[in-house]
């Protein structure tokens, strides 16, 4: 089977605030053939968009080699089309002259960029909405724009980035299945698709193929070939097995990344803390502790019962996996002995548990803590630690990191905040 893209030890960095350059993808390998579906999952900030720019041709990359049908990607590819997560219509322009733009562009003419135009978008179920502002669609009919205005361009390649997760649940479902149909009628142009997802079941109900890619820097860490025939039944065992074993693939790299970090005297700067609210955390260990799963859940269960998406349940979890208060493993998730007592206790023992874990396994909040204790008024800005924590991240990153661990640092009573300020300072004693 030839391979329509093909990718090869690819790396690609930025430059951050500081001027120092930050690796976002590092030796990729990859290889999309003709007639199949692969699907790219990984955590926010893992550089997947970035990869499917690198692609389209909207980026180089800075090392390696990317190919389209055997010959190297410089600029935007002819045979290559995307359809991005926000819809990127122009408001001013109709549904039909949106869809023209790519046409228009390659210098087709009036007549047959409208021809075009107007079969795709009755392909993708837009009829009689040619004159219609973007402003007066849906959500749905707007990415079904979108969709459109790439599938004008008759590509052999299909990117598609999170292309449903704008929508609601249903109106996503609805079009992915229409998209598949499409697919497997034989009516679209485009002979391989690569579809980047957050929604684990998303990916299993599409994909031939679904990669897990790591973090920081980005590159793939897992693969899971899926063979069963499309359509597939969300409900059926296979599937919900085949989505169980991509759970176990995803928490595997969040069980690693949190092994080994107990006691360590100095901060893994380049650990990138989960984006999970403690009242969450509490209320999902709550949930495990409950009669229904006696301690111990399937995460796809667990995700079903609290009703969270994939893209929070998994921070949660890697979060309470390294405060020690669960274990993940095989996409399962149960509640440790310190988890039972912790939700057993009340909330100043809960508080009090929660402080010695963060000490003891996030080192960033024990550092912090270290360096507070050795200023005479306990209080420091917190322009030194961004900076320590931009050597190994962007800006906007590391102010994601030091604001969870400000946060889970203020609910255990490691150190405090002061939003007017920018200081950052031990308790005061007896303070709530």
């Amino acid at each position: 089977m030839s391979a329509l893209i093909e990718l090869k030890n690819v790396a690609k960095s930025f430059k951050s605030a500081d001027g120092s350059s930050r690796a976002v993808l590092e030796g990729v390998d990859f290889r999309l053939e003709q007639g199949e579906i692969v699907a790219l999952l990984g955590q926010s900030g893992s550089g997947k968009s970035t990869l499917l720019r690198i692609m389209a041709g909207l980026i180089a990359a800075d090392g390696g080699d990317v190919r389209y049908r055997g010959q190297p990607i410089f600029g935007p590819a002819q045979g290559i089309a995307m359809v991005f997560q926000s819809f990127a219509l122009f408001p001013w322009l109709t549904v039909q002259q949106n869809v023209e733009l790519g046409l228009e562009a390659r210098g087709i003419a009036p007549a047959e960029r409208a021809k075009r135009a107007e079969a795709a978008i009755e392909m993708i179920g837009l009829a009689g909405f040619e004159g219609a502002l973007p402003r007066e669609l849906s959500g749905g009919m707007r990415q079904r724009v979108g969709l459109a205005r790439a599938l004008v361009m008759e590509p052999a390649v299909l990117l598609m980035d999170e292309a449903f997760s704008a929508l609601d649940v249903l109106t996503g479902e609805r079009l992915r299945n229409e998209i598949l149909a499409l697919w497997a009628g034989g009516e679209m142009p485009t002979q391989a698709m690569l579809v980047v997802s957050h929604n684990i079941e998303e990916a299993v109900m599409m994909a031939d193929r679904v990669l897990i890619f790591s973090s920081n820097p980005g590159r793939v860490r897992a693969e899971l070939p899926i063979r069963l025939p499309r359509p597939r039944n969300p409900d059926s065992p296979e599937v919900r097995l085949l989505i169980d074993e991509v759970y176990g693939l995803m928490t595997a790299g969040a069980a690693l990344s949190a092994q080994g970090q107990a006691h360590a005297l100095h901060p893994h700067l380049s650990d990138r803390l989960p984006e999970a609210e403690v009242g969450l955390m509490e209320s999902l260990l709550e949930l495990l502790a409950e009669d229904s799963f006696k301690g111990r859940a399937d995460l796809p269960q667990l995700a079903e019962e609290s009703e969270l998406t994939d893209d929070e349940l998994l921070p949660l979890a890697d979060a309470l996996h390294r405060l020690g208060l669960a274990q993940l493993a095989s996409g399962d998730i149960w509640i440790t002995p310190l988890g039972e007592r912790y939700v057993a206790g009340e909330h100043e023992f809960r508080r009090e548990i929660f402080g010695q874990q963060l000490l003891a396994h996030v080192p960033l909040a024990a550092f912090i803590r270290h360096s507070l204790e050795q200023e005479e008024d306990g209080e420091l800005r917190e322009e030194p630690f961004l900076r320590l924590l931009q050597e190994s991240m962007d800006a906007q990153e590391a102010e994601r990191v030091l604001k969870v661990a400000i946060e889970w640092a203020r609910y255990g009573e490691v150190f405090e905040y002061n939003y007017h300020t920018g200081m950052i300072h031990l308790p005061e004693s007896g303070e709530d």
